[in-house]
């Protein structure tokens, strides 16, 4: 399938509230289309027509146990989805330019000792914990470390605090017996 084909899949996709409310429904908990029909209060058959727009985007995965069917959310499609939001800048520099000083060149960053090493701790203000990537691997060295000697690609990321689990936690209250 073309990019062009798979991108109108997702917008498509992603274009109708209660395709969004099935997302966020799904993000929460795998559930069964039974449920989800019940939850946001819409017929299954309705509900099928949904989820088969969500799986043709790849935005939804369908795993079978017998005649069960759940769904949960594709998180990766998600992501990768947001990433084409990405702003892209060219910048040509000399051989053996570190990362920091590219990015001192097509930002305003902020750099803070954190223990032993020095960290960008603000991109254009905005704070954060920043990550990066040259062409598609993650790197372990610092950002005044990263040199580079050849073209490449570099992805800075911005890690966000993404909720992966929700705990409501009720304290019992015991009564004291004494």
């Amino acid at each position: 399938m073309s990019e062009t084909n798979k991108n109108k899949k997702i917008f498509k996709a992603l274009g109708c509230n209660t395709r969004l409310n099935i997302l966020k429904l799904l993000a929460d908990n795998e559930m069964h289309i039974t449920g989800i029909a019940n939850e946001l209060g819409i017929s299954v058959p309705v509900t099928a027509k949904h989820i088969r727009i969500l799986e043709n985007a790849e935005l939804v995965e369908r795993q079978k146990f017998g005649n069960s069917h759940i769904l949960k959310v594709n998180t990766e499609n998600i992501y990768t989805i947001l990433d084409k939001f990405a702003p892209t800048k060219d910048i040509e520099v000399e051989r053996g330019t570190n990362l920091l000083d590219i990015l001192k060149k097509v930002s305003s960053v902020e750099v803070k000792k954190i223990g032993d090493r020095e960290a960008v701790v603000s991109t254009d203000g905005d704070e954060g914990f920043f990550v990066y990537e040259v062409n598609g691997k993650m790197s372990d060295k610092t950002v005044h470390e990263c040199t580079f000697e050849d073209d490449a690609i570099v992805e800075w990321k911005k890690l966000e605090p993404i909720t992966r689990l929700k705990l409501d936690i009720n304290i019992k209250d015991h009564e004291d017996n004494s």
